[in-house]
């Protein structure tokens, strides 16, 4: 009767154990599939104050500079980028959104090479009221930002 009993402790510590196993193994797995899908946020003062690594891709939102924006040859589109606090240079191929345009906000995806921030990606705000939070946030902290009155 005793070695039933053990035997029955046993089995379940083994149990126990193997759970932890496989948690700790889908846990990995799902961190693993997420790394590529994760992007932080940075102001463009962030941006300037500790530049990112040129293979770290991120995204950084502000207002587009007025005066900045070139179109260059083909799809090619500079500009800058600012918070209030610095101004970050923009270079992107590709459409543009369609409300895109100086004085407005926008939030890019891309990497910080040699001063420049490559988009991949740019998104601007879908209507005259929306500024995406990231970006309020970091105006707000410099002090450019006003509220809009409606």
């Amino acid at each position: 009767m005793a070695g039933l009993k053990n035997l029955k402790k046993r089995r379940r510590v083994q149990i126990i154990v193997l759970a932890f196993v496989a948690l700790g193994i889908s846990t990995g797995l799902i961190g693993y599939a997420l790394q590529d899908g994760i992007n932080y946020y940075r102001s463009p003062s962030e941006v300037m104050a500790e530049p990112p690594s040129s293979d770290e891709v991120f995204r950084m939102g502000g207002l587009v500079s007025d005066g900045t924006l070139v179109r260059g040859q083909g799809e090619t589109v500079s500009f800058s980028v600012t918070d209030g606090g610095a101004v970050v240079p923009v270079t992107f191929t590709g459409v543009l959104p369609d409300l895109f345009g100086e004085n407005q906000g926008m939030i890019g995806t891309g990497k910080y090479v040699d001063g420049t921030f490559e988009a991949s990606e740019i998104l601007a705000k879908h209507d005259e009221d929306y500024m995406p939070k990231e970006v309020v946030d970091s105006l707000k902290e410099t002090g450019v930002y006003v509220e809009p009155t409606s």
